[in-house]
């Protein structure tokens, strides 16, 4: 059983069920992401109706320890995404696992 999901397995599946050429199909799911990306720069938040939303966070610095050799060392401000799923997904995801 496989456990990622590829671009090359979209893809694939968006060939399959629209008919239209491997390279438009491709093309379509790199501007699909690019879509999200920009937009969540832009915006700090991308909500996708029924899947759920993007979001920018920022975290501040803070001193982490290496667990090997205990030294200390400062980790920087940086910004990470958070996702989180709409209730229909999560309902989905529940009614799947239940049949």
């Amino acid at each position: 059983m496989r456990l990622n999901l590829t671009k090359k397995d979209l893809v694939k599946s968006v060939y399959m069920q629209i008919g239209f050429s491997k390279q438009i199909c491709e093309s379509l799911i790199d501007e699909f992401f690019s879509l999200i990306v920009s937009n969540l720069i832009k915006e700090k938040k991308v909500k996708i109706s029924k899947f759920g939303t993007f979001i920018i966070r920022t975290k501040s610095s803070r001193i982490g320890r290496n667990p090997k050799t205990k030294e200390k060392k400062i980790i920087s401000k940086r910004n990470v995404v958070l996702f989180k799923a709409s209730k229909e997904f999560k309902n989905f995801v529940n009614i799947k696992n239940n049949e």
